[in-house]
């Protein structure tokens, strides 16, 4: 059995596929990762937008 690899998501893509790739990898409906993302995002001062700009350009997209 192949393990798991997290891709950006080209079909739940809304900017670039991180939260909707997150979501299929962890099984999980993608508008709760992205409402999970802004909540994050606003309690940690905007850290988490750092993070998601750095995985658009380490995660790839899925083929």
């Amino acid at each position: 059995m192949e393990p798991k690899k997290l891709y950006r998501s080209r079909s739940n893509s809304m900017i670039s596929g991180i939260c909707g790739g997150f979501a299929e990898y962890l099984g999980l409906d993608p508008t709760v990762v992205r409402l999970l993302y802004l909540l994050l995002t606003l309690f940690t001062a905007g850290t988490a937008l750092i993070f998601y700009f750095i995985a658009m350009f380490i995660i790839p997209l899925e083929q």
